[in-house]
C-alpha cells in the first residue's frame, strides 16, 4: 500500500501501460484520476474491477483528455483536483507512433513530437502547482527508441527529449520537493500489435527471452513514484529485458544457438 491516501493522475489510462498503471496504483491504495481520450473505455474497465467511476466516493474518476490540446489537459487536471483535492503522482503514459513511409515528413514530425514531447509537458504544466504543494513525483514514459537507434526517428527524438526534460525539471523542481523521472520500455505487448505481427517475433532481441507486458512497465512507474525511490530523480530507467545491453540475436548469429 505504498500510495495509501495519495492521488495519482494517469494519462493514457484506458489501455495498455496506462491501464496497467491505473490497476497498480489502485492495488497499492491510491485514488486515481484516469485521463484518456477514450473515457468510456476507462469507465468500462473500472466497472469490470467493481469500481464505479461516477460515484462521488469512488477511488477512481475518469476525465476525457487529449494531450494534444492544452485546454483539454487543463480541464482534465482541474477536474481531478476538484474531485480529489490534491495530486501526489503524475504518471504521463499517453503517447505513441503510427509510423510513416516518409520518416522526415514535416506534418508527421509535428504530430509525433506534439504527442510524445509536448503532451507530457502540457500535463506537467497543468499539475505543477499541485505537485509542488504535495512534494510529489512525476514519471514519464519514454522508450528505448529515445536511447538508441531502434527506428522511427520522429518518435525517437520526442522520447529522447523527455530525458532532458526530466533532468532539467529534476534540477528546478528538486528543491521544491518534486522528483522527475522517465521509464524507457522496450517492446511491450500492447494494442499497437493488434494490426501488426505478434511482438513475439522480436523476442530474439531480448536477452531475458520475452517481450514486456504492460504490468512490467507499471511496476517500474510505481517504484519511481513511491517513497522507495525518494533519492532518485532526473534518471531514465530502461525496462527492456536487456535489449539495450545487447540483443540476443547478435550473440546467436556469432556463436550459434
Amino acid at each position: 500500500m505504498r500510495f495509501d491516501d495519495r492521488v495519482a493522475v494517469v494519462s493514457g489510462g484506458a489501455n495498455g501501460i496506462g491501464w496497467a498503471t491505473v490497476e497498480r496504483m489502485l492495488d497499492e491504495g491510491a485514488r486515481v484520476a484516469v485521463l484518456d481520450r477514450e473515457p468510456e473505455t476507462a469507465v468500462r474497465r473500472l466497472a469490470e474491477r467493481g469500481v464505479d467511476a461516477a460515484a462521488s466516493d469512488s477511488r477512481a474518476a475518469v476525465f476525457a483528455c487529449d494531450i494534444l490540446d492544452a485546454a483539454s489537459v487543463d480541464a482534465a487536471v482541474a477536474g481531478a483536483l476538484e474531485r480529489f483535492g490534491r495530486i501526489d503522482v503524475l504518471a504521463s503514459v499517453a503517447g505513441g507512433d503510427h509510423g510513416n513511409d516518409d520518416e522526415l515528413d514535416e506534418e508527421y514530425w509535428n504530430e509525433i513530437v506534439s504527442l510524445n514531447l509536448h503532451g507530457p509537458v502540457r500535463l506537467i504544466r497543468a499539475c505543477r502547482a499541485a505537485l509542488i504543494e504535495s512534494r510529489g513525483a512525476i514519471v514519464m514514459v519514454g522508450s528505448v527508441n529515445g536511447i538508441a537507434a531502434w527506428g522511427e526517428p520522429a518518435y525517437a527524438a520526442a522520447k529522447s527529449g523527455l530525458t532532458l526534460v526530466a533532468k532539467n525539471l529534476a534540477v528546478s523542481l528538486g528543491p521544491l520537493g518534486v522528483r522527475v523521472n522517465v521509464v524507457a520500455p522496450g517492446t511491450v505487448r500492447t494494442r499497437i500489435w493488434d494490426t501488426q505481427n505478434s511482438p513475439d517475433a522480436l523476442i530474439a532481441l531480448y536477452p531475458l527471452g520475452r517481450v514486456g507486458e504492460p504490468a512490467d512497465i507499471a511496476a517500474a512507474i510505481a517504484f519511481l513514484a513511491s517513497d522507495e525511490a525518494s533519492w532518485i530523480t532526473g534518471v531514465t530507467l530502461p525496462v527492456d529485458g536487456g535489449g539495450l545491453a545487447g540483443p540476443r540475436i547478435a550473440f546467436k548469429t556469432l556463436l550459434g544457438p
